[in-house]
């Protein structure tokens, strides 16, 4: 015998909604991210082969597994449980303050959004605004640096367009780890800057978990080989002239070399000026407001 059986409308709804979530689930994500890890493992095949310094495997680690790692770092531990005796605060309660400022710095590197969206992004800006020339590169020495060193290159800082220009610049040799201030911290920016490698900083933070914190970030990218661009000066130059120099970052950088165990930390000076910089008049106008 033939029923018919009737659904209610929500019902029937709710029933192709729950269909649609498991062929996505079960069976689109699954392709569309299979279809993803292949071409970037081709992009990285063919990138890996024309670098000067090649990717690093820490850069391509998966973001949850940094976070971890870092999190669990025996110093990040014990500067936790310092801190949780010394703000009179529970345990866990420290341990949250670590997490949440773990997540805020490590970065989300994504080599195909770097290679195929971000430098396609700097190329057409600085194209577009700026003549560029390179006017001396000591390309002798240059060569005779160990592929296995961690290069740190050394700037001042004229403009917000420094990031974008250097990065543009050294695309075809390397791939650069920017500290970046709160400044850029901005919905969807912040997205973008992260999946380029970039991690944030909070320049004026006392807060000594947070120092830490940062210390060890600096300290493992440095370990894994993570070509790095410092500004020196810690900040944007208000009147174009250099600014006493910060030696916070380098001091993370250089705490726990090690002559025989560590690897060569290299540091590369770059010096960047512009005949006039995007920031021009607000710069001017924050100097009259000091004076």
């Amino acid at each position: 015998m033939t029923e018919f059986i009737t659904l209610p409308y929500w019902l029937f709804l709710l029933l192709v909604g729950a269909s649609f979530i498991l062929v996505l689930q079960h069976l689109f994500i699954p392709c569309l991210r299979w279809y993803y890890h292949k071409r970037l493992r081709s992009l990285l095949g063919i990138i890996n082969t024309k670098l000067s310094i090649e990717i690093k495997p820490f850069q391509l680690t998966r973001r949850t597994v940094l976070i971890d790692r870092l999190l669990f770092d025996k110093e990040v531990i014990a500067t936790t449980k310092e801190y949780a005796v010394t703000k009179n605060i529970s345990i866990e309660m420290a341990q949250f303050s670590a997490k949440k400022y773990v997540q805020e710095i490590v970065p989300s590197f994504n080599a195909y959004a770097y290679f195929r969206i971000g430098y396609w992004i700097a190329k057409k800006i600085v194209h577009l605004l700026y003549r560029v020339r390179v006017n001396f590169k000591d390309t002798n020495h240059l060569a005779t640096v160990d592929p296995k060193a961690t290069v740190v290159f050394i700037m001042n800082h004229r403009s917000n367009m420094d990031y974008i220009l250097v990065s543009f610049l050294v695309a075809e040799r390397t791939v650069l780890s920017y500290a970046v201030g709160e400044w850029a911290r901005i919905w969807p920016l912040q997205t973008l800057i992260k999946a380029m490698g970039a991690f944030f900083v909070r320049r004026n933070s006392n807060d000594p978990l947070y120092r830490k914190v940062l210390e060890r970030y600096v300290y493992m990218s440095t370990q894994e080989g993570v070509c790095q661009a410092v500004f020196l000066e810690g900040g944007l130059s208000r009147d174009g002239k250099l600014r006493e120099p910060k030696f916070g970052y380098l001091n993370y950088i250089v705490r726990y070399f090690h002559s025989q165990q560590s690897r060569d930390v290299v540091f590369i000076p770059v010096g960047i000026n512009y005949d006039r910089t995007l920031e021009d008049r607000s710069l001017l106008r924050s100097l009259e407001s000091n004076v």
